[in-house]
């Protein structure tokens, strides 16, 4: 069951990246957003630097992409975020410091101006193996996470509430998800909800909300927020309600050069009974296109 999951969803991401890139009828318009950037932050100090530091050096990386089909009632939003990082500490191996996929891709079809019924399915991962640090006195690094492992993969039915292309809220009363951990070594260490000796844990009877907002707060000032909270009927109570939110800053200096902060929170129970929270603020070199529309 689950590599058909997974195929159907491949064959879902394959079909909008060609359908994207097909020449569209003359009243057919994608509308295109792309943004990629590299940020490096380093620090070094002599040795008899008083004042207390270690010398290091961290690179991140992120890709941002959106392509937006609109035509009469019908709508369909495709929308990519990958985000990577290493940091490299004096007196210690390359580590990971973030690591995300998440892919998105919603059918609509408009109800009134500002109401759309949608079918819509999204899949959340990351590139490489995470460890837990230093766990045992002989310095042993436990495996709790890698690619697929763990993964969720969420079809969603329901109403979207879209008053302006800045912001997005998305009401699912039937959302099935799928949990994957098919990597056996961090199934030893981490279920992540999926029941023991299986790879994919199964919810059926569940409901979700989404919410974005992407929005130039001032010039040159870019701030965009993704929401995402998760409810397993069978499991109704506010402790066993998933919340995810990612958020993105970005400032641009000039056409080339940006600061941008990003973070991510994350309380899921089944994962961990505490929030979990990510951060990272880099300078470095970012390459935008936006708004572009491609048609006849």
């Amino acid at each position: 069951m689950n590599k058909i999951l997974l195929t159907l969803f491949a064959l879902l991401v394959n079909m909008t990246v060609v359908l994207a890139q097909t020449e569209t009828e003359a009243d057919t318009t994608w509308r295109r957003n792309f943004s990629a950037g590299i940020n490096l932050n380093q620090a070094a100090f002599s040795e008899n630097w008083r004042a207390g530091g270690v010398n290091s050096i961290a690179l991140n990386s992120h890709l941002n992409a959106g392509a937006d089909y609109s035509k009469g009632r019908v709508s369909w939003d495709n929308e990519v975020q990958l985000q990577y990082g290493l940091v490299k500490n004096k007196g210690e191996e390359m580590r990971k410091s973030v690591d995300r996929i998440y892919l998105d891709s919603k059918y609509g079809y408009k109800l009134s101006s500002d109401w759309n019924s949608f079918f819509s399915a999204n899949f959340l991962s990351q590139f490489a193996p995470g460890y837990n640090y230093n766990i045992d006195a002989d310095g042993t690094d436990l495996l709790i996470s890698n690619f697929l492992s763990p993964a969720f993969l969420t079809f969603a039915l329901g109403a979207e509430y879209k008053p302006n292309p800045s912001f997005s809220l998305r009401l699912s009363p039937f959302a099935p998800r799928f949990t994957f951990v098919v990597d056996d070594e961090v199934a030893d260490n981490e279920r992540y909800g999926v029941p023991e000796g299986k790879t994919v844990r199964t919810e059926w009877l569940a409901a979700m909300v989404q919410a974005s907002f992407k929005r130039d707060i001032a010039t040159n000032l870019n701030l965009k927020l993704n929401y995402m909270g998760y409810l397993n009927y069978g499991e109704f109570s506010f402790e066993r309600v998933d919340h995810r939110l990612n958020a993105v800053l970005n400032a641009k200096i000039n056409r080339y050069i940006s600061v941008n902060l990003m973070g991510n929170v994350i309380y899921d129970y089944d994962q961990d009974p505490g929030v979990q929270y990510s951060q990272s603020l880099g300078l470095g070199i970012l390459y935008t296109l936006e708004g572009f529309t491609v048609g006849r």
